[in-house]
């Protein structure tokens, strides 16, 4: 049997309508974790007030790529005009090109200069308009430090009012070595709100998350995972959300294959055992201590 019918088998096994723990950033299966949810609440919030520079930082795996994703269509849905570049390993040339073509400019046959003079007039128009403009990039940690600097003069482009572009990061903790350099204190002056992605920090949190997208994938059985499973799964993830995914994906296709309908710590192991980046449970010492407080005992009797 191939990977795609396994899934499928397992899916039926289980009473799914579609895999609950897919990689690809789909926010029809987000889940509002305390730290996703402070940070959307601050980003909707600081967009509103026309702040200008925003940054969203979070380990590999914490859900910044799918915080993006919710982000663009919820500007969208407000009718604010985006520029998104999500691959901004760019020369800062490169940087103020993508720019261009995400607001629907052509660039073919112009030189840097004209393409920056475009710019700044179609953000104008659309300041005329009274239409919002937010640029927004992901995997901030890639940029070269010249198109950093680069960004520190788009963020300049502004009227006596309002700024014509507002500017959201979203990054790796690297991104805040970066900035943290003393030729970059006129850009971090510039970032008026910041927000740090965390990993889930109890396995009560996430039997909430595994539960959420299992029900949005159609579940609707008692709780899937045994607290045994829960607590190995939070303890191999560490909590962060990526490798949640890719543990309770290859848990549930292990339990399918022994028939199981309750997930157990044993299913975890396997899942743990054939994954790369999964932190195995910590040693369980408790025999050792109870030998040596034996011994112990033993000596003063003797």
């Amino acid at each position: 049997m191939d990977m795609t019918r396994l899934t499928q088998a397992c899916e039926q096994f289980y009473g799914l309508k579609q895999p609950p723990f897919g990689l690809t950033p789909n926010t029809e299966f987000y889940v509002e974790l305390p730290s996703q949810k402070q940070a959307f609440e601050l980003l909707l919030f600081a967009l509103s007030s026309g702040e200008g520079f925003i940054k969203v930082t979070g380990e590999v795996g914490t859900g910044k790529t799918l915080l993006c994703r919710r982000l663009l269509n919820a500007l969208s849905v407000d009718g604010v005009r985006t520029a998104y570049v999500p691959n901004p390993a760019l020369g800062a040339e490169g940087l103020w090109r993508a720019i261009a073509r995400e607001l629907g400019l052509n660039t073919e046959n112009k030189s840097d200069l004209k393409v920056q003079e475009d710019i700044q007039q179609c953000l104008l128009q659309f300041a005329l308009n009274a239409q919002p403009v937010v640029l927004i990039i992901d995997e901030a940690q890639c940029m070269p430090e010249d198109t950093l600097e680069a960004l520190r003069l788009i963020s300049n482009l502004e009227t006596e009012r309002q700024k014509l572009v507002q500017i959201v990061l979203f990054g790796q903790p690297e991104l805040n070595l970066t900035l943290a350099q003393p030729r970059f204190r006129q850009l971090l002056q510039r970032i008026t709100y910041s927000a740090d992605l965390r990993p889930l920090n109890t396995s009560e949190a996430l039997a909430v998350y595994l539960q959420q997208r299992l029900s949005i994938a159609g579940y609707r059985g008692m709780p899937l995972f045994q607290a045994s499973a829960l607590k190995h799964l939070w303890q191999a993830s560490r909590g962060i959300p990526r490798l949640v995914n890719i543990l309770a994906a290859k848990t549930l296709l292990v339990g399918y294959g022994n028939g199981s309908h309750q997930l157990e710590s044993r299913h975890v192991a396997k899942a743990v055992a054939d994954t790369e980046g999964a932190y195995p449970s910590a040693p369980d010492w408790s025999w050792l201590r109870l030998s040596t407080l034996f011994a112990a005992v033993v000596l003063v009797l003797i």
